[in-house]
């Protein structure tokens, strides 16, 4: 016999199962949509705040190239800090070819665009009326406007403690500065540096007029090395390594030029001045994107930790390592280098 009562009961359960689902259900829905509101929300305040798309960069020569090479690793950790698409052009040279590189570099997405040399500020500075929302960065040139900024490392400071430890570690007393160009700040700084330490010290200087030829900077190193220079400097890019490879083999001391070159040889290079290349396109796309990146003429140096000292060979004396260390922090604390006290 059919139960009547226990039949209205448990279609009275299934109906408040029914009715507390279907209120279940609907608070879900809304709590999903709430959820969905906040989450596009924070993706748009996000997007919002990314005022880098994407960053491009070109050189002059190949992106293997050991200068260029820097750039790539600067670029890199742009992208790595930002997550964002990085592109480069390679072997741009003439005003023509920057001009084309820069159009496809703007088609693709960059409003941000590094030039990897010097060579760049006046093309630049010409380009950027044509890209009012690009903004344009290189290196260690006098060109600028509003919307072009040229970044220099103040190397005054480095050539100076090279010459410092050069005229100490010299036996001889004749100590020498390859240099790329006549108007590199090191030179001056080096001279200064040497004579500090000790006056007796002659310091020899020629220049190679290229960053990377290596032919020219043989020669120089030749010529040096049949002077009695033992200790060497050379401020250029590929032709560094190679001089100080030669300076290795015949027993002649080097201070390392960039980069940290003690790999070449832990004893023979002195300690290295190192420049922080990808530090200082950190730097420019922190600022780019948070809209401060000012057109302009910058520099920076030890203070601003994009210039360092290399380890010390363990040729140079403890006590004279921990003396130069102590110069340097003071020099990073005052702005003032040993003779300016």
């Amino acid at each position: 016999m059919i139960n009547l009562k226990c039949i209205i009961k448990e279609y009275n359960i299934l109906c408040i199962v029914r009715n507390g689902m279907d209120k279940l259900a609907k608070h879900s829905i809304i709590l999903f949509f709430v959820i969905s509101l906040f989450l596009l929300a924070s993706c748009t305040h996000n997007q919002d705040e990314l005022h880098i798309n994407k960053v491009g960069m070109i050189v002059e020569g190949s992106i293997d190239e050991e200068w260029n090479q820097k750039g790539y690793k600067g670029l890199e950790a742009i992208k790595d800090k930002y997550d964002v698409n990085v592109l480069y052009e390679e072997n741009v040279k003439t005003e023509n070819e920057t001009m084309a590189a820069v159009d496809q570099l703007v088609h693709d997405g960059a409003n941000l665009i590094f030039g990897h040399s010097n060579h760049y500020g006046r093309f630049f500075v010409d380009l950027a009326e044509e890209y009012p929302d690009v903004h344009f960065v290189y290196f260690n040139g006098g060109y600028f406007n509003d919307h072009v900024t040229s970044m220099n490392f103040n190397s005054h400071a480095m050539g100076f403690f090279g010459g410092m430890i050069a005229s100490e570690m010299s036996k001889t007393k004749h100590v020498g500065i390859i240099a790329s160009y006549e108007w590199q700040p090191e030179i001056e700084g080096f001279y200064e540096g040497v004579k500090y330490q000790d006056p007796t010290t002659k310091v020899h200087v020629n220049y190679v007029n290229n960053w990377n030829e290596t032919v020219v900077s043989t020669d120089i190193y030749n010529e040096m090395r049949d002077k009695d220079v033992d200790i060497i400097y050379p401020t250029g890019e590929s032709y560094s390594k190679d001089v100080i490879a030669q300076a290795s083999k015949d027993g002649i001391y080097a201070i390392g030029y960039g980069a940290d070159q003690a790999i070449s040889d832990e004893d023979k290079v002195l300690t290295s001045m190192i420049q922080h290349i990808d530090k200082l396109y950190l730097l420019a796309a922190k600022k780019f994107n948070e809209q401060a990146l000012d057109g302009g003429f910058m520099t920076f140096d030890f203070q601003d930790e994009v210039i360092t000292l290399g380890e010390f060979s363990p040729d140079v004396p403890v006590e004279y390592q921990k003396y130069i260390a102590d110069l340097v922090d003071k020099y990073a604390e005052t702005n003032l280098l040993p003779h300016e006290d």
